[in-house]
C-alpha cells in the first residue's frame, strides 16, 4: 500500500508498506479521502513542534471498513461509510477525570504525534470509528476540521441572543460560524479574503467585515449598536486577532480561542476585570460535536464543493503543499485520494 510522509522540512515522500490487518477490539479502514490542515502545513514547513520525526500526516478522514477483527460491535460492518475521532486519550488526567477527553493533557492526534492516515489502509480501535450515513467518503474528510469550530461555539454556550465574532474563515472557523448560526445567533465573519467572506455569508453569516480593507472597531461598533459582541470566537492564531478579541468583546462577555499564536501575545489586563470576561481556550473537539457536523452535513445544504480547494493523488501531494505555501489564505481544504 501507498503511504505519505514527510521526511524533513520542505519534503514529502510517497513510500509502499504492506497492508495491515485488523486483531482483536480493530477495524480496518480503507482510506479514501484524507485532508491536509494547517497542523501538517506547519509540519511541512518544520514548524510544528509536536509532530514526530518523519511523520506520516492526515487526521481528517472519509474511509470505508474493510474488515473488522473479533470483538468489534455488530453496527461496524464492512463497506460502512465512516470519519475517525483522531484523538487519543489516557483516561487517567484531570481533563479525562473531568469528562473532557478531548483535552487530555497526554492526547496523541493522527498525523501530529503518531502517524496519521495518508496511506491506503489504517488499522485502529473501534472505539475510534465513527459512521457517517449518508455522507460520502470525500466530504467525511471535513467532518473533523468543522467539529473543531462546533465544539468552540458550545464551549462558548452560545444561544440565540447572542451576537458572535468569528475571527478567521478557514475550516474551523466556517465550523463556529456554522454551529453559531444553527443556534440562531448573530454572526459576524472577519477575514482578510472576500471570496472566504461571501461563502461565510453562505454559511450563516449574517455580517462580514474585511479587516485589511475596513476599519475593524468602526464597523463593528456600528454593528453592534456601540455594545461589541457578546462572544468573539479567534480561529486565526495571530497576536493582532488575539488582542482585537480583547478589545472588542462587550462588557461581561465571552472569548473562546482555537488558534496557536506562534508569538507570544501581550494585553492589557485590566480589560480582563474591566469587563469581567470569560476566556475559554478550546482544544479538538468532542463525540457530540461530531455528531453535530455529521447531522448538519446530512441536511444537504452545504457548500461542500466551495470548502475543498483541490483533490489530489498521493503523487500530485508534493506540488499541492508548495502550492499552499505560496498563497496560504486561498486555501480551505486539499483532500488526497486514496481510491
Amino acid at each position: 500500500m501507498r503511504k505519505i510522509r514527510i521526511p524533513a522540512q520542505g519534503e514529502m515522500i510517497v513510500e509502499q508498506a504492506p497492508k495491515p490487518t485488523a486483531g482483536a477490539g480493530e477495524v480496518l479502514l480503507k482510506i479514501q479521502y484524507v485532508g491536509f490542515c494547517g497542523s501538517d502545513l506547519n509540519t511541512f514547513l518544520g514548524r510544528n513542534l509536536m509532530a514526530k520525526e518523519a511523520v506520516i500526516p492526515g487526521h481528517e478522514i472519509g474511509a470505508v471498513i474493510e474488515s473488522v477483527g473479533p470483538d468489534v460491535p455488530s453496527h461496524l460492518v464492512p463497506g460502512l461509510t465512516v470519519t475517525v475521532n483522531p484523538y487519543t486519550n489516557c483516561g487517567h488526567c484531570a481533563a479525562c477525570r473531568s469528562g473532557h477527553p478531548n483535552a487530555c493533557e497526554f492526547n496523541e492526534t493522527l498525523g501530529v504525534q503518531r502517524d496519521g492516515a495518508m496511506r491506503d489502509y489504517m488499522v485502529l480501535p473501534w472505539q475510534k470509528i465513527i459512521p457517517a450515513q449518508g455522507i460520502s467518503p470525500r466530504d467525511c474528510a471535513l467532518i473533523e476540521p468543522m467539529s473543531v469550530g462546533f465544539h468552540a461555539v458550545s464551549r462558548a454556550q452560545v444561544t440565540d441572543s447572542d451576537t458572535v465574532l468569528v475571527f478567521g474563515c478557514g475550516m474551523i472557523g466556517v465550523g463556529a460560524i456554522v454551529r453559531a448560526s444553527l443556534r440562531g445567533a448573530t454572526v459576524i465573519a472577519v477575514d482578510l479574503d472576500n471570496e472566504k467572506l461571501a461563502l461565510a455569508r453562505r454559511l450563516g453569516a449574517t455580517y462580514t467585515i474585511n479587516s485589511k480593507e475596513q476599519d475593524l472597531h468602526t464597523e463593528i461598533i456600528g454593528l453592534t449598536d456601540g455594545l461589541g459582541p457578546t462572544v468573539v470566537i479567534e480561529a486565526v492564531g495571530s497576536v493582532p486577532t488575539y488582542q482585537a478579541a480583547i478589545d472588542e468583546v462587550a462588557f461581561s462577555g465571552r472569548v473562546v480561542c482555537i488558534g496557536y499564536s506562534k508569538n507570544d501575545v501581550t494585553f492589557h489586563t485590566g480589560l480582563f476585570v474591566k469587563k469581567e470576561i470569560n476566556i475559554h481556550g478550546s482544544r479538538n473537539a468532542m463525540p457530540s460535536d461530531f455528531e453535530a457536523v455529521i447531522r448538519y452535513l446530512q441536511r444537504g445544504t452545504c457548500p461542500k464543493d466551495e470548502l475543498i480547494s483541490a483533490v489530489v493523488n498521493p503523487d500530485q501531494a508534493l506540488d499541492a503543499m508548495k502550492k499552499w505555501v505560496e498563497a496560504p489564505g486561498k486555501i480551505f481544504r486539499i483532500l488526497t485520494d486514496f481510491t
